[in-house]
């Protein structure tokens, strides 16, 4: 079996990226071949299968030329014209089969989702794949409306690779943060609308009318930035919330397992590989009810404030005992390798 994942290769590492990285180990530690063509703006050296083209001509030059038997193409956001056009080619290449992993968990609820049809381009292009994984049963019936057949839709949700924690130290500015706040509160995810932060820092507030030395750190960056950094600087407990940009998933991981709380307040969400990172280090976990989440979030409503501040003070009343952490097994993982095995018969 040779598998060839497009897709973007951390960093940063988000939850695509752990989840090809996941498929791309368990693959590799079962004897089959699986290389990686990077499709982010990130480059770095090509080196033990991976390669990093620095146009769209390279990148279709790799697609042709590299001898692999399965091309799995990892999509995320919305399906663009250049996305589309990426993925018929992957499904027009002779003796290769396609397969598609749509990772947006809020596209199928989404203006354009809604107006899923046959007939529309996506529809077409769509239908060409050999198989298509989606992450959630919204995603699945969206494919329906697009025509895809039942039989090439798999319901499979996304794995990340088990959470570890190295001797990679924390930035100076989240070591300190750990040292002086408590309960401390931490989210990992984009600077952007549908993460919903300003309710996370509208329930900082109400927290330190009881707790004086919690606080609420930040990891991530994007497009909204500058608005929130404006929000926090408008309040007079400014100085209790991190905003830590970009960190290594190392330091990441380390910061998730010495946080009292994670954070996940989402408008809409996919299966959020942080979440699964948390529960594995035993972090409590507070997150929106998407209706996919795993065993052991607590969950709350979308922009629910008060529900948020209750379950969160909950969490704190318990003495912020961290649970047991759990099991990471392989169950998604083997799926996928069977729906690959499938395709070679």
């Amino acid at each position: 079996m040779r598998v060839l994942q497009l897709g973007p290769y951390p960093p940063p590492h988000g939850g695509v990226q752990s989840n090809l990285m996941a498929i791309r180990h368990y693959l590799r530690c079962h004897g089959a071949a699986c290389g990686v063509i990077n499709l982010t703006r990130h480059r770095s050296r090509n080196g033990d299968e991976v390669y990093f083209p620095k146009n769209a001509a390279e990148t279709l030059w790799l697609i042709a030329k590299l001898p692999y038997d399965i091309l799995h193409l990892h999509i995320g956001g919305n399906l663009t014209f250049r996305l589309l056009a990426l993925s018929l080619l992957c499904c027009w290449m002779p003796r290769r089969k396609a397969v598609l992993t749509f990772h947006s968990g809020g596209y199928a609820t989404s203006p354009e989702g809604r107006s899923a049809s046959p007939r529309t381009l996506a529809g077409f292009v769509l239908r060409r794949f050999d198989r298509i994984i989606a992450v959630n049963e919204e995603i699945v019936d969206l494919f329906r409306r697009f025509g895809v057949a039942n039989d090439r839709v798999y319901s499979i949700k996304p794995h990340a690779m088990p959470a570890r924690i190295t001797d990679t130290p924390l930035p100076t500015d989240l070591a300190a943060f750990f040292a002086a706040r408590s309960p401390a509160l931490l989210t990992v995810g984009l600077l952007e609308d549908e993460y919903d932060l300003p309710i996370q820092v509208e329930l900082l507030g109400r927290l330190l009318r009881d707790f004086h030395q919690a606080g609420l750190a930040i990891i991530g960056s994007g497009s909204r930035e500058s608005a929130l950094r404006a929000l926090i600087a408008s309040k007079e407990y400014a100085s209790r919330v991190l905003l830590c940009g970009d960190v290594p998933h190392s330091a990441t991981l380390r910061s998730i397992a010495q946080c009292h709380i994670f954070l996940r307040t989402t408008l809409y969400d996919g299966d959020a590989i942080s979440v699964r990172e948390a529960l594995h280090l035993g972090t409590p976990v507070i997150a929106t009810d998407n209706g996919m989440r795993p065993q052991g979030v607590r969950l709350v409503p979308i922009s629910n404030l008060d529900a948020l501040e209750e379950e969160t003070r909950r969490v704190i009343s318990t003495g912020m005992k961290k649970n047991t952490r759990q099991q990471t097994g392989e169950t998604n993982l083997e799926a996928v390798f069977a729906l690959y095995s499938d395709l070679q018969r």
